[in-house]
């Protein structure tokens, strides 16, 4: 009798208890959602579906909207897997620089204000070559990218009032590089800031090219015909003075100095953080990431984006001191 009085007060006390513990422990919290940046209204732009552009793909001129170009655009420029955060802040920077370009005429194709060559815009693939690129993925991947595009429509960079120039590169290492350093004028929200990616989040973060002394000296002669390179090839290369981003400001070439860009635009290497050794008859460039490395960092932004940052937020830390406007209405 004893037993079946105290079974009958444990089942009490559970009852009691168990409700208690659910209701002071709840479910388990859901991942904080990003907060939804504050956007300036301007009536300067237009909703993607409004803003015309010509443009030119595979050659051919076409009349088309930035609701219809910019997927492709995002799509070609940066990978489908990266997260959205990241994705949402590379089609605003590629929307912007579209734009931009529109507006201020493009030197190269005068009758169009685009073009789908990242070597002159910016890389652009259609439907037919993505759905060849993704294959089974297509659907997926298209949906994520048209995704980042939607929740940014209208969504554009500006600098005192203007439209900035929102290029962008692949990966940097372990900070951007200033415009001042390779183009003309000196963009102030074009500064080098640090970017957070690693070779455990880049493929090929650190690459190397080889290249025998010969063909070292027929590029450098080719380009600098009034070079003088010693019979030591050794001595070719003179100590680099690297710029604040950690990238090769200028170096000893022979009897001449080069920037680090025009050695990189020479030997076609991944980018101007290098360094480059000799031996057994070949030159050896040591090279950490990828591009040109002024503006947005996409690997950067993707880790800033898995590491918990909005793309606002990517947006501000890349291109310091503008504004993210959008479309009235």
């Amino acid at each position: 009798m004893r037993k079946v009085f105290l079974l009958s007060l444990l089942l009490v006390v559970l009852s009691l208890v168990i409700p208690l513990l659910v209701v002071t422990l709840g479910p388990a919290p859901e991942p904080a959602a990003q907060p939804v940046p504050s956007v300036t209204a301007s009536a300067a732009v237009a909703p993607d579906s409004e803003t015309a552009i010509t443009a030119l793909s595979g050659g051919a001129l076409v009349e088309t909207t930035m609701a219809d170009w910019l997927p492709g655009v995002v799509a070609a420029e940066m990978p489908a897997s990266f997260a959205p955060e990241a994705l949402r802040a590379q089609a605003v920077a590629a929307r912007t620089y579209i734009l931009q370009r529109v507006r201020g005429g493009a030197a190269n194709h005068p009758e169009a204000g685009v073009c789908d060559q990242y070597t002159c815009c910016c890389a652009r693939k259609d439907d037919a070559a993505l759905r060849e690129q993704w294959g089974a993925d297509y659907a997926r991947n298209m949906a994520r990218i048209r995704q980042a595009v939607t929740d940014t429509d209208g969504q554009y960079l500006t600098y005192g009032g203007q439209l900035i120039r929102a290029v962008f590169h692949a990966s940097s290492a372990g900070a951007t590089e200033s415009s001042a350093a390779l183009w003309s004028g000196d963009a102030p929200y074009l500064v080098s800031v640090s970017s957070p990616e690693t070779a455990q989040d880049v493929p090929n973060y650190v690459s190397t090219a080889e290249i025998a002394a010969d063909a070292v000296r027929a590029a450098v002669l080719d380009r600098y015909p009034d070079c003088v390179l010693g019979d030591d090839p050794g001595t070719w290369f003179g100590t680099p003075v690297l710029d604040d981003s950690g990238r090769v400001a200028n170096i000893p070439v022979g009897s001449e100095t080069l920037t680090g860009a025009q050695v990189r635009a020479l030997f076609s290497l991944r980018s101007a953080a290098f360094s480059v050794a000799y031996s057994g008859g070949t030159f050896t460039f040591t090279v950490t990431g990828s591009g040109h490395g002024v503006g947005m960092s996409q690997y950067g932004a993707n880790v800033m984006a898995l590491r918990g940052s909005g793309y606002a937020d990517i947006l501000a830390h890349y291109y310091p001191g503008t504004t993210l406007i959008r479309a009235e209405g």
